[in-house]
């Protein structure tokens, strides 16, 4: 029997924080299904949607979008998963199914997109409602507060790196080193890249952090890494970043901006994109993303750092993305 009310950590408006809210548990209709959370991470889209970086889409949205939760009730239509199932709910919520875009199967790039909490709400609560079509299965070997992380800085690392060429660089930079940054350096030297990591400067415990996970070098994001990278992934929100990333970056390299949200890139002289460097942003995901990754974590031994926080404490786990003192992924547990 399930509960007609729940708690949640619902956005305030002008406030920067969140605030606890009794809500009543949604009904899944449709394609749709009900999941009781299990864990959510939390992501740096979460606090661009709770600072107002990123303009409001609905008051008091509760946010959350790596959303690990088990199957609790179904719609007519939602027949990809069974009752008790555990599945994973990511950013995409829906896709139009309709534009161009959605025609081209890009529907990352949709016209009409429907996003984890912004659009509707999110996994910061006991109870989520989502369209099945767009969430995953998650591998057996991740528990719960392991397996959140990789449903947004996994997701949209992985699309990042592949994005950069996947396999091709031999030299991969990964400028912000949090959540994203730690689990794709560990997919690229499972791949035999040599990952060399950015961090803050000064930021020594970072460093040693990319270093335990396979880094070949690791370093202040001013710095100059010891040879031209073939590819770069910038996760931290840092515009100037950009032409630093070019720097580093030998002729006919990539740069790739992994955010959704960036502070202005300054100007920079063309000789840092001239040599067939190539500049790109990343926006959102495909099912297809989703499905390759999942498939590629459940070979791999992929060790997710993270740092647990009670549903009460979000606020809390907030904060402590904004300081950028969590070593890996801050993940909300019911």
């Amino acid at each position: 029997m399930l509960p007609s009310s729940m708690h949640a950590m619902a956005v305030a408006s002008s406030q920067r924080r969140l605030v606890r809210v009794e809500k009543p548990v949604p009904h899944a209709h449709g394609h749709e299904v009900l999941v009781r959370v299990l864990a959510c991470g939390v992501c740096r889209t979460d606090l661009h949607i709770i600072d107002g970086e990123l303009p409001p889409h609905r008051m008091s949205v509760v946010p959350g979008h790596e959303v690990v939760g088990r199957v609790v009730a179904r719609g007519r239509q939602a027949g990809q998963f069974a009752i008790g199932q555990r599945i994973g709910i990511p950013w995409l919520g829906q896709a139009c199914g309709h534009c161009a875009f959605c025609a081209m199967d890009r529907e990352n790039l949709c016209d009409h997109p429907i996003f984890t909490g912004y659009d509707r709400d999110g996994g910061f609560a006991q109870y989520a409602v989502a369209d099945a079509r767009f969430c995953f299965a998650l591998p057996d070997r991740y528990d719960d507060a392991h397996a959140a992380p990789l449903l947004c800085a996994g997701l949209i690392g992985f699309r990042a790196w592949r994005l950069a060429g996947a396999a091709v660089p031999r030299r991969l930079g990964l400028y912000g080193f949090g959540a994203a940054a730690h689990i794709i350096c560990q997919v690229a030297v499972a791949r035999g890249q040599e990952v060399y990591a950015f961090t803050r400067e000064g930021d020594e415990a970072g460093q040693a952090f990319a270093r335990s996970l396979g880094a070949a070098w690791a370093g202040g994001s001013a710095q100059m890494p010891p040879l031209p990278l073939d590819a770069a992934l910038i996760f931290a929100p840092v515009g100037a970043l950009v032409p630093t990333a070019l720097a580093a970056t030998g002729k006919g390299g990539t740069v790739v901006c992994a955010g959704i949200h960036m502070s202005t890139i300054p100007a920079f002289d063309y000789r840092l994109l001239w040599g067939e460097r190539v500049l790109k942003s990343v926006a959102n995901l495909t099912r297809a993303d989703g499905e390759a990754f999942f498939k590629l974590v459940a070979e791999l031994s992929l060790h997710t750092h993270v740092q647990t926080f009670a549903l009460d404490d979000a606020n809390a786990a907030i904060q402590a993305l904004r300081d950028s003192t969590v070593s890996g992924a801050a993940v909300l547990v019911p």
